[in-house]
C-alpha cells in the first residue's frame, strides 16, 4: 500500500476514540471544563447510559461570542500558550481536544454566555459540522447536551458495557469530583431521577456521606500529613471497612482524578499485616504537590501522571494513610443472632483510640480496683521487661476466664467479655517481638544438632540463593553446598521445635509467588511465615498461665486487634450487649 495522508474525518474519528471511550468519558471532560470555567453548581442529567442523552450545565464563566466557533476546533484552548505553560498548570484540561472529539461521534448543542456580554449563543454540530448558530437569552454559564454519542462510529458501540454498568461508571465519575471539588454544588440525575446531590459547603464529609453513606462513613477517618513537599489529605477506611478490589481508592493529585498503580499499591501497604490477603481498603485522597513536579501530559486521557520523584510521593502517602490507620484502628465487635430471624450480623462498635475500645486509659491497679477485677498473678507475669512495662497499653488489663474448642481463649474486660483467637493473637505477639529485635539487629538464632541439608529444583534454588542475604538478616543461617543443595545450620529462634527442611520449602514457595518488588516485600513474607509457624495452634490446649502470658504481651503491643496478616484477633461484646441477649436490659 502506498504512503499517503489520511483524510481530515478519519483523523478526527481516530483521535476523538482516544480521548472519547464510553459515555462516562464524555461526563468527564465536560465536567472537567466546567471546573475549570470556575462553575460553583454542575448538573448533570443522562437518559439512559448516556449513548441518547447528556446533558450538562454550569453557572461558569462562559464562552465569548466570537469564540464559540474555535472552541470546537482541534487543539484550542485557553489553558495555555506554550510547551513550558504544562509544567506550571492549574487546570485540569489543556490538549483542546475534548469538545472536537466529543462533537465528531455525536450531535451537539452548546448554549452559552460570558459575564460580559448581554446576549448569549447558540450552536448545533453533527459530526462535528455546524448545522445551526444564532443568538439566545440565557443566563451565565454554559449548557452543553450530547445526543445519539457514536451514531457515525456504530463499531465503537459494541465494546460499550451493559447499561447498568454505563450508568456506575457515570455516577463514580460525578462523586470523585464532586469530593475532588466539596466548594462546588454537584446534583446527577439519571433517567429524571436524582441520584447524587452534594451542597457545595466545602467539607469533604458533606460530600462523602452522599456518596459512601453514613454507616460507611462511620468506618473513615482523616488522613493529614505533609511529607517531602506532599500534601496530603483525605479519609481512609478502618480495617473492619474493605473490599475485595482495589477499585474504591481513590487519588487525586493537585485536584486531578488518577490512576496509578504505584500509589494505590502504597495505600494498601499501609495495611500491612492489619489486612487480610485479597482484601483492599477504602480510601479518598488528595495529593498537593508542586506543578514543576508532576507531568500530566502522558496519557490521552490524562487519568495518569508522572511525577519528578515518585518515592518520595510513594513514602509521603504510605506514611501518611499508615499513621492514620494506627492511630484509629477499630475492635470488630461480636456477631449476634437477630431475635427474629436467627441471621448472624456483625455490631461494630465504636473506633479504638489510644484509651483502649473507647475507655479512659488506666493503669493495670487503677483498672482492677474500679471495676473489681482481682487476677492471680503468674509467673509470666513476673517475668515481664522493664521494657514491655514501659511500653503503652493498648487493651484494657484482661482476666482470663478460659479456653474454648482448644482454640479460643476467653476473657474478661471492664467493656465486657473478649473471645480471642490464640493463633492470631500469638502471632501478634510474636511478630511485634521479631519487628523489634530486628530493628536493634539482634536476630535470635537457634543452631540446629545436626547441619541438614535440602535440595530443591533448580529455579527454586536460585530464588533461594539470591535470598540468602535477607534470610541471614531474619536468623537463618543457609549455605550452598553443590548444585541446587544447601545446608542449613541455624533457624530463628522461635522456630527451634519446628523441621527446618519443612519451613524453607515453605518458604522458597512463598517467595516464588507474586510479591511486590523489592527487599522489603520479600523479607516480610519470610518474617510473616516465620510467625505463623511458631505461634501456637488452633486445637492447642493451654494452661493458664499460657493464656496469661499470651494476653498480657498483646495487651502491651502496637496493634493489638489483627494478627499480621489481617485477621481479627479478637471479638468484642459490651455487658449491654450481654443484657439486651438475655433480655435484662432495662428490666
Amino acid at each position: 500500500m502506498s504512503i499517503h495522508v489520511l483524510p481530515e474525518d478519519v483523523v478526527v474519528k481516530i483521535a476523538a476514540g482516544e480521548v472519547i471511550e464510553r459515555p462516562s468519558s464524555v461526563v468527564k471532560e465536560l465536567v472537567e471544563n466546567s471546573l475549570d470555567a470556575g462553575a460553583t453548581f454542575i448538573r448533570i442529567s443522562v437518559q439512559g447510559d448516556g449513548r441518547q442523552r447528556i446533558e450538562i450545565s454550569d453557572d461558569g464563566m462562559g464562552i465569548p461570542n466570537d469564540e464559540v466557533e474555535v472552541a470546537f476546533a482541534r487543539h484550542a484552548t485557553s489553558k495555555l500558550r506554550q510547551a513550558d505553560d504544562l509544567y506550571s498548570l492549574n487546570t485540569l484540561g489543556f490538549r483542546g481536544e475534548a469538545l472536537a472529539s466529543i462533537a465528531a461521534v455525536s450531535r451537539v448543542t452548546l448554549t452559552t454566555r460570558a459575564e460580559a456580554e448581554t446576549q448569549g449563543t447558540l450552536i448545533r454540530l453533527e459530526a462535528g459540522q455546524i448545522r445551526q448558530r444564532r443568538g439566545v437569552g440565557v443566563p451565565r454559564g454554559t449548557q452543553i447536551v450530547v445526543e445519539n454519542l457514536f451514531f457515525n462510529t456504530p463499531a465503537r458501540l459494541k465494546f460499550l458495557k451493559s447499561e447498568q454498568s454505563e450508568k456506575r461508571q457515570i455516577s463514580s465519575i460525578v462523586t470523585r469530583y464532586a469530593m475532588a471539588y466539596p466548594y462546588v454544588r454537584f446534583v446527577l440525575e439519571q433517567d429524571g431521577r436524582e441520584i447524587f446531590r452534594s451542597n457545595g459547603s466545602g467539607q469533604l464529609l458533606d460530600v462523602m456521606l452522599g456518596a459512601l453513606g453514613l454507616d460507611n462513613l462511620k468506618s473513615m477517618f482523616e488522613v493529614s500529613d505533609a511529607h517531602l513537599n506532599v500534601h496530603i489529605y483525605g479519609f481512609t477506611s478502618a480495617p473492619n471497612y474493605n473490599r475485595s478490589d482495589r477499585s474504591r481508592i481513590t487519588l487525586f493529585v493537585n485536584g486531578r482524578w488518577i490512576t496509578d498503580s504505584s500509589l494505590t499499591f502504597a495505600v494498601t501497604q499501609a495495611y500491612h499485616t492489619l489486612l487480610m490477603t485479597g482484601r483492599y481498603p477504602v480510601a479518598v485522597l488528595m495529593l498537593q504537590v508542586s506543578p514543576e513536579d508532576v507531568d500530566v501530559n502522558v496519557h490521552p486521557t490524562k487519568a495518569e501522571v508522572r511525577f519528578r520523584d515518585p518515592d518520595a510521593v510513594f513514602s509521603a502517602v504510605q506514611r501518611a494513610v499508615r499513621r492514620a490507620v494506627i492511630d484509629h484502628a477499630q475492635l470488630p465487635a461480636i456477631r449476634t443472632a437477630n431475635r427474629m430471624t436467627g441471621e448472624l450480623v456483625w455490631s461494630p462498635e465504636g473506633s479504638m483510640t489510644q484509651a483502649g475500645l473507647d475507655l479512659q486509659l488506666m493503669d493495670a491497679g487503677q483498672h482492677a480496683r474500679h471495676h473489681g477485677l482481682v487476677e492471680s498473678a503468674s509467673v509470666n507475669d513476673e517475668a515481664e521487661s522493664a521494657d514491655e512495662l514501659r511500653r503503652p497499653r493498648t487493651l484494657p488489663l484482661l482476666r482470663i476466664v478460659g479456653q474454648v474448642g482448644a482454640s479460643y481463649i476467653i476473657a474478661e474486660g471492664p467493656a465486657g467479655l473478649y473471645l480471642i483467637d490464640q493463633h492470631a493473637a500469638h502471632e501478634r505477639v510474636l511478630y511485634e517481638a521479631f519487628m523489634a529485635a530486628h530493628a536493634r539487629k539482634e536476630p535470635a538464632q537457634q543452631f540446629t544438632l545436626d547441619a541438614q541439608s535440602i535440595t530443591l529444583a533448580p529455579d527454586q534454588a536460585h530464588v533461594l540463593e539470591s535470598n540468602l542475604g535477607t534470610l541471614a538478616e531474619i536468623g537463618f543461617e543457609i549455605e550452598p553446598f553443590g548444585p541446587n543443595v544447601f545446608v542449613i545450620r541455624a533457624v530463628p529462634a522461635m522456630l527451634s521445635d519446628d523441621d527446618p527442611i519443612a519451613v524453607i520449602n515453605q518458604i522458597v514457595m512463598d517467595m516464588e509467588q507474586g510479591l511486590a518488588p523489592g527487599q522489603k516485600a520479600i523479607e516480610d513474607k519470610i518474617v510473616l511465615q516465620v510467625c505463623k509457624r511458631a505461634a501456637v495452634k488452633a486445637g492447642q490446649i493451654l494452661s493458664m498461665e499460657q493464656m496469661q502470658s499470651i494476653i498480657r504481651q498483646l495487651e502491651r503491643c502496637d496493634s493489638p486487634l489483627t494478627c499480621p496478616h489481617g485477621r481479627p484477633t479478637m471479638i468484642h461484646m459490651t455487658s449491654d450487649q450481654l443484657a439486651r441477649e438475655f433480655g435484662r436490659l432495662g428490666s
